[in-house]
Formats: structure tokens, sequence, C-alpha cells
């Protein structure tokens, strides 16, 4: 506990170098106005509304003038030039992509401002008012009522900016300059393959707190005796040395207060001799209400172990084989990022139906509507950041880029049972570079949530040259809990007769996860077993990897790749791909393919 509160100070220090409040823990369920719905936007790809024509940014300018769209100028006169209106623009829906919304922008990488106007009253004069903003990918500036908030960096993780100081009871405007670019030094890199879409693409909102509030709060199964709960808590604002906490947790009949320390922090213990434990098999969550003599927060919590022993993963101390998929994050309702309870409910209702236990959020961290229905459903997760392939290993503004992703997502997700896994990294090649990197992460992500396992999904090879005998020697394979790898044998490697051949001389004695295997196929498109794209191939494919994982002594658990075909610039092969991985169990209309029920006979007799 006591490295978690020296993290938090140094990710301060960061977050003041970014411009940027620290993420508080539970905006879901904190008193909120919402902001979502319509606003007006300009397509700015030449950034002329940020920079001037020396290309020097307008907010670093003490009289930026009337080209800053930030400031929504407005003419004063008719002599007045005024080269923008953003009340004369279109509209676009937020939470919601670009690309999916408007076909001119469907292939758009760049910089798009984004306009709401508003009115708000706080309900006590001195309360806080924070704007939270879920995601917006994927460089981000915010302004409110032509003042600079801040900026922030990564596309799938929330942040937040106090604005108390800034609104006003009516004619407020906020304005987001949202760029997608590309870059070499992001995360991700350049490279990926899912469609790269810009925009709001998470829930904003406006959030109010007391002077003095709980910004941050953790409660956890203790490792060492599945009796006790741990927990910290953190409170925000002048009053918050030496007050009280009440923890309580009704339905075990908890009620205890605690004293925060001169930094506002605490550490306390609870007896739960009596707890239910959450599972796949018995999802239980308990109302956990926190308080104090300004604030009151409600939280839905459930409580569990997860660790490993030699090669098995132990949930609550019964070793469990993880059935699981990999899931992008688009919807299967409408197409486009998928941001809506609605659209996890479909995600996750196909992952049960599959027979899943687990599923694999790829590539990034998704919403937290998934994460919340995870929780309820009793369905195991593996959260990943996008460090992916080949990334700025020797970049240090990369790494800081990375931990604060990693950051970001603990703080929002370090509640919620149903995660188990945080994974560093997918097929990222081996150097001194990379190692350095992802084990700095590792210990970084260790020393701010060490409750759950560390993985990534690492690559196999051929042992001692043998093509037909695979095994894993990365040195990151030492650092991890989980032993993880993708492997596209019968697909990228080989015809799937290649399967029969292969055997596995794994050393490392820990649970092994195949985190993807698959093959691509068209809904519908039908053929020979050994014809590629076919519905057949898949399915037969399926057959026969199955088979060759049970030759892996320490297999624990798999994520298939994917659980529905999902949208990638990389695939442009006509009438097949049209720019879609047809790896998916289920098309993008929600048709299941053979392979589906391939794999659910498979979960069924596990």
């Amino acid at each position: 506990m006591k490295n978690y509160f020296l993290i938090i100070l140094c990710l301060c220090a960061i977050g003041g170098v970014q411009a940027q409040d620290r993420v508080m823990t539970n905006a879901f369920n904190r008193t909120s106005q919402s902001l979502n719905g319509y606003w007006r936007y300009i397509v700015d790809p030449y950034e002329n509304g940020f920079y001037n024509y020396r290309y020097e940014p307008f907010e670093n300018q003490s009289h930026p003038g009337n080209g800053a769209f930030f400031t929504n100028a407005k003419r004063k006169s008719k002599a007045d030039l005024v080269e923008y209106d953003f009340d004369q623009m279109d509209s676009l829906l937020v939470p919601g992509d670009w690309n999916s919304q408007k076909e001119s922008l469907f292939f758009y990488e760049g910089t798009v401002w984004y306009k709401k106007s508003f009115d708000y009253s706080k309900t006590q004069a001195d309360n806080r008012v924070f704007l939270y903003i879920g995601a917006a990918n994927y460089e981000t500036d915010v302004y409110l009522n032509g003042q600079k908030l801040g900026k922030h960096i990564g596309g799938f993780t929330p942040f937040q900016f106090e604005v108390s100081e800034h609104l006003r009871d009516t004619g407020n405007f906020v304005i987001i300059k949202v760029d997608n670019k590309r870059k070499k030094e992001g995360v991700p890199t350049l490279n990926t393959d899912w469609w790269n879409y810009g925009g709001i693409t998470r829930d904003v909102k406006l959030i109010e707190t007391s002077q003095t509030f709980i910004a941050e709060y953790s409660l956890n199964l203790d490792p060492e005796n599945r009796e006790v709960i741990s927990g910290t808590i953190s409170l925000d604002g002048i009053d918050k040395a030496s007050q009280q906490v009440q923890v309580a947790i009704p339905e075990l009949g908890i009620e205890q207060s605690f004293q925060t320390n001169a930094n506002g922090q605490v550490e306390f213990e609870l007896a739960a001799p009596n707890l239910a434990y959450w599972s796949p098999e018995q999802p239980k969550l308990y109302r956990v209400v926190l308080s104090t003599k300004q604030d009151l927060l409600k939280d839905q919590i459930g409580f569990r172990t997860i660790e490993t022993q030699g090669a098995d993963i132990l949930l609550n101390g019964n070793p469990v084989f993880l059935k699981g998929i990999s899931i992008h994050e688009e919807s299967p309702i409408r197409g486009g990022r998928a941001y809506s309870r609605e659209d996890a409910q479909q995600l996750l209702s196909y992952a049960k139906e599959l027979g899943c236990n687990y599923v694999r959020l790829a590539h990034y961290p998704h919403n937290e509507h998934m994460l919340r229905l995870a929780d309820e459903m009793g369905i195991m997760v593996w959260e990943e950041i996008p460090v992916y392939w080949t990334i700025s290993w020797d970049e240090e503004s990369t790494y800081l880029n990375a931990q604060n992703q990693v950051s970001e997502v603990i703080s929002r997700d370090r509640n919620r049972a149903c995660t188990i896994i945080w994974s560093m990294a997918n097929e990222t090649p081996t150097s001194d570079a990379r190692n350095r990197f992802l084990t700095r992460l590792a210990t970084f992500t260790r020393q701010m949530d060490g409750t759950r396992l560390i993985s990534a999904a690492l690559e196999q090879q051929n042992y001692q040259g043998d093509p037909n005998t695979r095994t894993i020697h990365d040195p990151f394979a030492e650092v991890v809990e989980i032993l993880s790898f993708n492997q596209y044998i019968g697909w990228y490697d080989g015809t799937i007769e290649k399967c029969k051949r292969i055997n596995w001389n794994i050393a490392q004695d820990k649970p092994v996860i195949i985190s993807e295997f698959g093959a691509g196929a068209k809904y519908g498109h039908h053929g020979d077993p050994d014809d590629r794209w076919t519905e057949e191939y898949q399915a037969y494919l399926y057959e026969e990897t199955l088979n060759m994982l049970k030759k892996i002594k320490q297999l624990r658990g798999i994520s298939p790749w994917v659980l529905v075909d999902f949208k990638s610039p990389r695939r442009v092969l006509p009438v097949i791909q049209d720019n879609f991985n047809r790896k998916g169990l289920i098309s993008e209309n929600g048709e299941k393919k053979q392979a589906f029920f391939v794999l659910q006979a498979f979960y069924e007799n596990r």
C-alpha cells in the first residue's frame, strides 16, 4: 500500500507536466451533468485554427485574434474578419467516432474541432466541478470559454480538468481539438491492424464534488488472507488531513471509520469472514459506501483473489481454465467505435453464448461499460494498452506515454473484480531496448496494483532450429506471471496440416495462455476445408489447432482471434475483406460462422 501512495505522488508530478488532473476513481457513479449529444465541428486538416501562418500556436500568443478556433470568435461589426463559425457548421454525435458518422471522414486522419454550448449552476457555491472525458483519440487539447484547460495524449483512457473557476451560470462553451494522426513515437505507433477511429469516442460530463472529496480508492481481497478486505482512500481538497472516512458494506454488516493522514490518505483492513467470493459461477457484487462529512460515494465491488502456482491459475485458491475470446471495441449494432452499455451487452452476450468465462480486450483499454458488465456477468478480463508491434523503445516520451495509459486504466478499473490480467504489449520484437521498456512498465504496474497478474502477447519460435517444435525464447517471459503468446500455424505459418506435426517444448513453469490463433473467413463463403477464406477452412483450422494445443502441458487458457469481424485498412482484398479483418467467429452483421460452433463445443466439454 505504501508503494501505491508513492506512485500517486509521482504520477501527480507527471500529470502536472501534461497539464491534466489525476483521474478520479468511479467517475461512473458520481453526480454529473452529461455533455453527450450533438456537437458542432470543423474539419481542420492544416490546423489553421491552431497555428498562424508562421506555424506559431495561437494559444501561446497574448492576443491570439479571431483566427484561433478555441476563442469561438464572433463578428462584432460588419468590418470584422472571422473565417469560421461553429454555430453554422454540421454536427457530430458525442460519444462517437467521426469515421462512421460522416462518409467524407471515413479515412480521415487529422484535426477536428468540437464545440458544445451549455449552462451550469453549482448545487452549492463552494463545490468543485471537473470536466471528465472518457476518451478521445488521439491527441486532445481542451478549452473552456476561450481558456486552455490542458492537453491529453492517448486514445483510450479517461482524463479530466478542474473547471471550477472557469464556469459561468450561462453561456459556457467547451471547445475540444482532437487529432488522430498516427505518430512513430506514439502509443500505438504508425502501424496497427485496426481502424484509427478519430473523435470524442466516450462520454463527456461535468462532475460536481464537494470542496474536499473522495478522489481515489481501492478495495481488494487480501491475497494472503481471503477473510480480510484491504483498502486505500485518498481525499482531495483543502480539508483532506485528519478527516474521518467511513467505509460501509451493508450486506456484510461492515461499517468502520478511519482517519486520514496529513496527505489525506488512509490504509485500512476490514474483517470479512462471511464473504461470498466473486467468480464466473457466482459473480457476487457488494454495495460499498464511502463517506466523509462532505462527500458520499457508492460502488458495486466483487472480491476475489487471482494468483499462479506453478502452471496453474488460481481463482480464489481454485484452479481455473480460461475459456476466452479476443474482442475489438467495435459496435456490432451500428458499426464504428463501441461506447455504450448496449454495445457491451451485445459483445459480452456473444462471448457468453460461445461458452466463455474470460475475454481479452484487445489491443487497448475498452470503455468502462465492458468492465462493469463483465463484473455483473461473471466474465474474467485481460486488459491491455496499445504497446503494439514496433514501438519507439528508446524514446523516453514514448515510455511515459505508455506508463500514463497504464496509470489511467488502473485508476479507472482497479476495483473491478473481473480484471485479472494487465497486459503490457502485443507481438513486440525482442531487443535490449524493448526488454528494458517492458520490464520497467511491468515494475510500475506491479507497484501501482500488485493484486493482478502481468502478461503480454509474446511470439513463439522454433526450438533449436526444428520447425516442428516450438518454444518461447524471450527474456520478458521471465518477468510475467502468465506466459502468453500468439500463433497462427495454418494461416500465416503453413497450411492446416502443419498443425498435426507441431510439438511444444516450453520450459517455463508458468501458466500458458494462447492469446491469439485463428483464420479468416467470409460469412456465407463455402468450399473445401483446404480453401482459404471459406467457413470450412476456418472451422477445420480451429479443430486442428485445438488438438495441437492440447500437447502443451502448461496450457491454462486460450483467447482465439477474434469474436467479431472488425474494420482494418490493412485488409483490402475485394469481395472477401473490403477493409474488414475476417478472422471473426461472427460477421459484422451478427451472423455466426461454422468455427463459432467448433469453439463452443470445445468449451462445453472442458
